[in-house]
């Protein structure tokens, strides 16, 4: 199956751990890394209060299941140190499930597609590069990302 998922991070060497991040998704069997945005630098969004984000999007396959991937992705954020303290607080690393092919989860661990992705131009412009023709929610991420303030949003 398809999946998309965004990488994000506000703190040291943004880049580096957004390499180090897909690296370690690459590694994980059962997922292949088929595609990656370019990296673009974002405001922050919801705690607005805090440094710019680094942002991109990644395309993998996968023979993961949802919840399996969910759980191999956190396990990268904690192999990278990620410290959950605050909701939308600074992170080191930060990697959502966005979408995953075929599937409509709403669980109390996980909502597919993620609930937020339509309403954040952060999220939608690096997917946008990768997937501007995949239907989330019934709307192109192309024709969603038109209808959003994309100010302050630039290629890195």
């Amino acid at each position: 199956m398809k999946a998309w998922l965004g990488i994000g991070s506000n703190i040291g060497d943004m880049a580096a751990m957004l390499d180090r991040a897909v690296d370690k998704l690459a590694a994980i069997p059962g997922i292949r890394v088929v595609a990656r945005s370019p990296d673009y630098r974002t405001p922050p969004w919801g705690k607005t209060d805090q440094p710019w984000f680094l942002n991109g999007a990644v395309a993998i396959e996968t023979d993961l299941d949802p919840h399996a991937l969910l759980d191999a992705c956190q396990g990268i954020e904690r192999d990278l140190g990620r410290i959950r303290e605050e909701r939308w607080g600074p992170r080191i690393i930060d990697i959502d499930v966005l979408a995953y092919e075929g599937a409509a989860v709403e669980d109390e661990r996980l909502v597919l597609p993620h609930r937020y992705v339509r309403e954040r131009a952060f999220v939608l412009v690096p997917l946008n590069e990768i997937a501007p023709d995949l239907t989330i929610g019934g709307e192109k991420v192309s024709d969603a990302l038109a209808k959003l303030d994309q100010t302050g949003i630039a290629r890195a």
